[in-house]
């Protein structure tokens, strides 16, 4: 609610540390709330020289509740990412796939044609980085049905592109 938004903004102003920081934007990230906007311009502002800093703000949006592919295709357009970053795109990329279950698991399939579409631009950056994000999609077969399907479909694609590099072929 309103008064628990305010609460984490009044953390987010008042916090001396990251973590703390970290912490209240977090929540506020989670409610989906626009209440977040300025805070997290200002956490990129304040840390925009440490890329380790950098990737824990783009990891942090990516696992949020409210984040879908949108979101993170936006987020993609942020003049600090660049999949030839492979923190960078581990922090975005990976943490939606892996760690946003709800929105990357969505019975419209947009996540695993996200995902494809990751994978591929990857293989030609960097194959090691693209072989890692296709183990996301290991356990298809665990999945109900209707995901089953549109997983194995996001895998095939991925299979049947020439010149997909041995790693991710594996």
């Amino acid at each position: 609610d309103d008064s628990t938004l305010q609460l984490a903004l009044a953390q987010e102003n008042a916090a001396d540390n990251m973590t703390d920081r970290l912490a209240a934007l977090m929540g506020m990230v989670n409610s989906g709330s626009k209440i977040a906007e300025q805070p997290l311009k200002r956490f990129y502002q304040d840390f925009k020289d440490e890329a380790l800093v950098v990737d824990k703000w783009f990891s942090l949006q990516a696992v949020a509740a409210p984040t879908d592919v949108k979101a993170v295709r936006k987020l993609m357009t942020h003049p600090a990412f660049t999949l030839k970053n492979p923190n960078r795109a581990r922090s975005l990329i990976f943490s939606f796939c892996n760690g946003n279950p709800a929105q990357f698991h969505t019975l419209d399939g947009s996540g695993y044609a996200f995902w494809s579409e990751q994978v591929l631009a990857l293989n030609k950056l960097n194959p090691q980085v693209a072989a890692r994000l296709v183990r996301t999609l290991d356990h298809w077969k665990k999945f109900k049905p209707a995901l089953k399907k549109q997983m194995q479909a996001a895998l095939q694609k991925v299979a049947a592109t020439k010149g997909l590099s041995k790693d991710v072929h594996e």
